[in-house]
């Protein structure tokens, strides 16, 4: 049995961010949402090394990316950014 997805909430920025989108973008962040809460650390960053801010992740696919934060202790994430280039 897989362990249960970690909670999504977003931040009030994001949440304005996320209102202006057209719908196939906003349809996108959610799709980004949803695997990163299935695995939170599945997306690869672009530094490794840097283990103290390993809890902000970075996902992007395509012309959106989401900056959110991981939660351990309350199993949830905080999306704290959403960039789109469209």
């Amino acid at each position: 049995m897989s362990p249960s997805p970690y909670a999504v909430r977003v931040s009030a920025s994001a949440a304005k961010v996320l209102d202006a989108l057209p719908e196939h973008a906003a349809d996108t962040v959610w799709d980004i949402l949803a695997a990163a809460a299935a695995n939170p650390f599945g997306f690869r960053q672009f530094d490794t090394s840097d283990h103290e801010g390993a809890d902000v992740r970075y996902a992007a696919v395509g012309q959106l990316s989401v900056t959110y934060w991981v939660n351990r202790p309350l199993y949830s994430l905080t999306v704290l950014n959403i960039v789109w280039l469209g």
